[in-house]
């Protein structure tokens, strides 16, 4: 399969690389500009590890938040969100002749948002996962192609249970999908809205839809966390 990949950091390009091992084509990937706590200059150092993995492989690479469907090559299957923080807007995804998927690191419809392995660390689940989704306008609240619970271990932290567990299982997760896609096999299992959480992300600024028209009320406050009211 002819793949685009939007993702960040060395997720993004495990998961490269698996979709490679596997006989997958890469022919464009997106990413941010620089890497998170840098400076935009221009020393390779600053560059986000999928923009350094693509450079040498003469992948054509495009900042993340520049996105649009004019940035995705004719001929490709599907695009990939790979720990992409970027929304991928309609008219973009509709670049893609099979499908846009993307990991989120939770058993969802349960934490959706950005911080979902924070939040699961903060409230103390015992049970978390990742699953695999195709992306629609709401946001990780595509129908599910693929799920996989996770136990937490005793004294995780965000990170170690991202590191040893989640990403990981994201990486297999996302082949196993590209896999059945390229073999005729589509799987898209409703979320169940009734069981559906959304917390707000702890230390980064809200989701950029570059593709979306901002209305007014578009999301309502409920405490400490957001419910997304669709328009």
């Amino acid at each position: 399969m002819n793949v685009f990949l939007s993702g960040q950091g060395g997720f993004a390009v495990m998961v490269a690389e698996a979709l490679l091992g596997a006989g997958h084509r890469i022919l464009g990937t997106a990413s941010p500009r620089v890497r998170k706590g840098y400076s935009d200059d221009v020393e390779a150092i600053s560059w986000d590890r999928l923009r350094s993995w693509s450079f040498p492989r003469k992948v054509p690479w495009v900042d993340a938040r520049e996105l649009r469907a004019q940035h995705i090559p004719d001929k490709v299957d599907i695009i990939v969100a790979a720990h992409s923080h970027a929304f991928i807007g309609r008219r973009t995804r509709a670049r893609a002749s099979v499908a846009t998927i993307g990991y989120h690191p939770s058993l969802l419809p349960l934490h959706r948002g950005r911080d979902a392995i924070r939040w699961t660390i903060r409230d103390g689940d015992r049970v978390t996962g990742g699953s695999v989704y195709h992306l629609t306008e709401r946001t990780d609240g595509g129908p599910l192609a693929a799920q996989e619970h996770v136990i937490v271990p005793p004294r995780s932290t965000a990170s170690s249970l991202w590191r040893d567990h989640l990403a990981p299982l994201g990486v297999r997760l996302l082949l196993r999908v590209v896999d059945d896609l390229a073999n005729g096999i589509r799987i898209e299992v409703p979320q169940d809205e009734g069981m559906a959480t959304w917390e707000p992300a702890m230390d980064a600024p809200p989701l950029f839809k570059p593709e979306l028209i901002a209305l007014p009320g578009a999301a309502v406050t409920n405490g400490s966390k957001w419910a997304l009211v669709d328009r």
